[in-house]
């Protein structure tokens, strides 16, 4: 039996639903960039406090207003994202694309949704996991009230390094005044 090409097999995964590695992946790089912009924030915040006002300001010592600005971050972080692209960061690292559970593209709506009830698939992560595992669209609770899914959409011709790759005759435009044009 013969391999199939690995850009066959790339390919042939676009449009299936996203498994448990792959999502969990991509939320874990999400986290690590949502906290490292986080930090790059507070440590902003507090270089200013101190050179306008001479106080060290520290985000950390208020509990509340930290609270505060995390979750206001996760929620616009993810939403934005969500809503402009479909995906975020963390999903096009790993070829994942947040879409309507018919294919369509996500509206605000649903994105807000979804990135309010995402709160709780995190608080009760065991049970999210499962649930997405044992349901045959890999939909999780805030997918499902959402009415979203999230599809593998890695296109290997798309994410390469276009200006890194060798131009082929197909990629690039015949030359002016060559035969391909006059013709």
């Amino acid at each position: 039996m013969a391999r199939e090409p690995r850009h066959v097999l790339t390919a042939s995964r676009q449009g299936h639903y996203a498994g448990v590695a792959s999502r969990g992946l991509a939320f874990a790089a999400d986290l690590g960039v949502l906290w490292g912009i986080y930090t790059l924030i507070v440590l902003a915040v507090s270089v200013a406090s101190q050179l306008i006002t001479g106080k060290t300001f520290k985000l950390g010592s208020h509990q509340a207003v930290d609270l505060v600005v995390l979750v206001v971050w996760w929620f616009v972080y993810f939403a934005y994202q969500w809503t402009l692209g479909g995906r975020t960061i963390g999903m096009a690292l790993f070829g994942l694309r947040l879409v309507q559970k018919d294919g369509g593209v996500v509206t605000g709506r649903q994105a807000m949704v979804r990135t309010l009830l995402l709160y709780f698939s995190v608080l009760f992560f065991v049970i999210a996991a499962i649930w997405m595992v044992v349901q045959r669209e890999r939909r999780t609770l805030h997918d499902l009230i959402a009415g979203t899914a999230v599809v593998y959409a890695w296109d290997a011709r798309a994410a390469r390094l276009r200006w890194l790759a060798k131009r082929t005759d197909v990629d690039s435009p015949a030359p002016l005044g060559s035969a391909a044009q006059t013709s």
